[in-house]
């Protein structure tokens, strides 16, 4: 059975292959014949016809401004994970072989039409047997063979690559393609996921914090490749105007926010590394609803420690105290000057301020603004001989988020100065005091 097994997907990998050689070479015939647009464009929109690994890997282009050449990063920002879904039919074969036992054991009922649809997975909204609504986690069939197959052949062309051209500017290709294999492949265990909904329960639980949630998973209804979990009902930190019904205090609740996951990060396994709009909510009932948990950091106290003194220097304008955490933070190969770098710092500051509260209302759009800040700042570190770990990229990016939504919810709150925030997470102070 394992050498059919075997063989059957020795096969879908080569199908997988050469449907890879198929798009590749219309993207080069439409180059040859006239259809130039360019490079970083041409390379986004090769990997969306590409599929699932390719938008992943353009997404962790977007998110690693240290890794990447500038215009790739920007490009990469369009990279949507947003597909178009698959019939039921297909996501029900995937939940019957998964669960291996009779929906109707499980579900009293299930909305066939998605809720959303990415490259990995499709969220279905449906009723246990049992009366609780939930939304259930599909991942798309033969994703993880396809991952697999596309990161091995990227793996060995990056090999390749290193060879031929041995000074190339990017000399560990092959260790990013490693990193990125790890990362895409963790995405596709939803136990994985499942455990990191659990520890972020815990944490909640152990820190006295009820004011913040995540949702319950239903074990009974979940797999490697299914995650069913309870249902949230709210909107989007962004939405203003509803979250006045449901709470008296959006700037309290907005706090209640930021203390969690400033909490998360010393006191909980891992910390929650998406943190846009969409997955973070004000339920109906006042509570924070943190949705969501596939992509996560991990940070040791003494780089937490320097990015918040880098964050601080950015309310204060202390661009020496900004400059020397920099060099904390980053990896160095030659000694910093950091006069320099402190003068290159303060000419950037004014890029700070730019995020506009009126657009943030209308979605993601300030997300090329935020990515903006970023490229300037790892761009100004690089130029002094600093290369930042990518987990600088994502902490810093849920940092801009939230200051995204103090613009929107609590634009008089100076974040250093109010003390019931606590942002270097003590766990004193991890909800809310009124």
């Amino acid at each position: 059975m394992n050498r059919y097994a075997n063989f059957g997907n020795a096969l879908k990998g080569l199908l997988r292959l050469t449907q890879t050689g198929s798009v590749l070479a219309g993207a080069g015939v439409g180059w040859l014949l006239g259809d130039r647009p360019p490079t970083p464009r041409l390379l986004r929109q090769t990997f969306e016809k590409l599929g699932a690994t390719y938008v992943k890997l353009g997404q962790f282009v977007a998110s690693s401004p240290s890794l990447f050449p500038e215009a790739y990063v920007t490009e990469f920002q369009h990279c949507l994970d947003k597909t178009t879904p698959l019939p039921f039919d297909v996501m029900r074969a995937v939940l019957e072989r998964e669960l291996k036992r009779p929906l109707g054991e499980i579900f009293a009922e299930i909305d066939e039409k998605p809720l959303a649809s990415a490259s990995i997975a499709q969220v279905h909204a449906a009723r246990l047997v049992s009366g609780e609504q939930v939304v259930i986690k599909i991942q798309k069939p033969g994703v993880e063979n396809i991952l697999l197959t596309d990161l091995n052949f990227l793996y060995f062309t990056a090999k390749i690559v290193e060879m031929v051209f041995p000074k190339i500017k990017f000399a560990s290709l092959s260790a990013i393609v490693s990193e990125i294999q790890a990362c895409m492949m963790e995405e596709t265990d939803f136990f994985k996921e499942a455990r990191n909904i659990r520890d972020f329960n815990e944490f909640l639980k152990r820190t006295g914090n009820e004011s913040a949630i995540a949702p319950k998973v239903y074990e009974q209804a979940s797999s490697l490749r299914v995650l069913t979990m309870e249902r949230f009902y709210g909107v989007p930190l962004t939405d203003l105007e509803t979250i006045k019904k449901y709470t008296r205090d959006p700037a309290g609740t907005l706090i209640t926010a930021m203390n969690t996951w400033f909490s998360s990060l010393m006191l909980c396994e891992s910390f929650h590394a998406d943190l846009h709009a969409g997955n973070l909510m004000v339920l109906t009932d006042g509570r924070l609803g943190f949705i969501d948990f596939g992509i996560v950091g991990r940070i040791n106290p003494d780089t937490w420690e320097a990015t918040h003194a880098f964050v601080e220097s950015l309310t204060d304008g202390d661009f020496r105290k900004m400059a020397e955490s920099m060099t904390r933070i980053g990896m160095t190969r030659r000694t910093v000057n950091v006069d320099a770098l402190t003068r290159d710092l303060e000419a950037l500051y004014s890029s700070f301020t730019l995020v506009d509260p009126e657009h943030v209302l209308n979605g993601a759009v300030n997300d090329n603004e935020i990515n903006r800040i970023m490229l300037d700042i790892v761009a100004a570190g690089e130029r002094h001989g600093i290369r930042f770990p990518r987990a600088f990229a994502l902490l810093l990016k849920q940092i801009l988020y939230f200051d995204r939504y103090v613009k929107i919810l609590a634009p008089d709150l100076n974040v250093f100065a109010d003390d019931r925030i606590a942002m270097m997470g003590d766990g004193k102070n991890p909800h809310l005091l009124h």
